[in-house]
């Protein structure tokens, strides 16, 4: 007698397209948390969402540059390059919505493979607030 084939919840997968008042509600809730504890750690954050994902990247002030640089042949002048490094975000985290606005889908963005990758929380669930997923991934970037 063959298998019987059985569905099994994969929490990197699916969701549900987030509605515009959770938008707002999980916006403003990421933006207080952020400016409590992590403040002077960024200079703005973006929060976007699409469909089932909400992304948050920050942004930061470069690090001063040295009287050597950039060298005579770099292709941008000293502004130039501050002003794209300044422009340039940090992938923090993107999070998935599946109806509850208390328990999202976490996937942390991995600069090595430059892609999201599924995360769990402290807690040792693949569930957890919004907060919680930008402090994991804050404190490791920021």
């Amino acid at each position: 007698m063959p298998a019987r084939k059985q569905w099994v919840f994969d929490p990197n997968s699916g969701g549900k397209r987030i509605p515009e008042p959770v938008q707002r509600r999980t916006e403003q809730r990421l933006r207080n948390y952020a400016a409590e504890h992590f403040a002077g750690r960024f200079t703005r954050l973006e929060i976007r969402f699409r469909g089932q994902f909400c992304y948050i990247d920050a942004y930061q002030e470069p690090e001063p540059l040295t009287d050597s640089w950039p060298p005579p042949n770099w292709p941008e002048s000293r502004e130039e390059y501050q002003e794209r490094l300044r422009n340039m975000p940090t992938h923090l985290c993107r999070l998935r919505y599946f109806g509850n606005e208390e328990e999202w889908g976490f996937a942390f963005y991995t600069y090595s493979g430059e892609r999201y990758e599924l995360s769990v929380f402290p807690s040792g669930k693949f569930f957890g607030s919004p907060e919680d997923a930008f402090h994991l991934s804050a404190k490791a970037y920021l």
